[in-house]
């Protein structure tokens, strides 16, 4: 599976919209679309892991608490870069983070977190 820039701006902009919109099923068919070979979740500082169990760990902790907001987007060859900040609902809390996504053949993808804490 090759992957071209637009796939993935949609991915990202998919991944984002339906985590703002509590869409958990959207979510989860966004990466289950682009990485069907299977993928992983590094928060830097960490070990990676498989990606699922991470993104469920993700929703239930987070989901209802955060919104993302979107603030730049790079896209070379297959990797993408995104500065997202991430609104703690309620609060004047922000949590700046820079996201790393790889896809690579055989439909797999790494994503790396970088999370500046408040």
């Amino acid at each position: 599976m090759s992957i071209d820039a637009k796939a993935i701006e949609h991915f990202l902009h998919t991944q984002l919209a339906r985590w703002n919109a509590s869409d958990k099923e959207g979510f989860l068919a966004a990466y289950r679309e682009v990485a069907p070979g299977g993928f992983s979740i590094e928060y830097v500082g960490r070990p990676p892991a498989d990606g699922w169990p991470v993104l469920e760990a993700m929703w239930t902790a987070q989901n209802a608490k955060i919104d993302i907001e979107e603030v730049a987007m790079i896209i070379n060859g297959c990797e993408a870069a995104c500065h997202n900040r991430n609104r703690v609902k309620g609060t004047d809390v922000t949590i700046e983070t820079i996201e790393l996504y790889r896809f690579e053949e055989g439909g797999k993808l790494h994503v790396r977190y970088f999370i500046r804490q408040p």
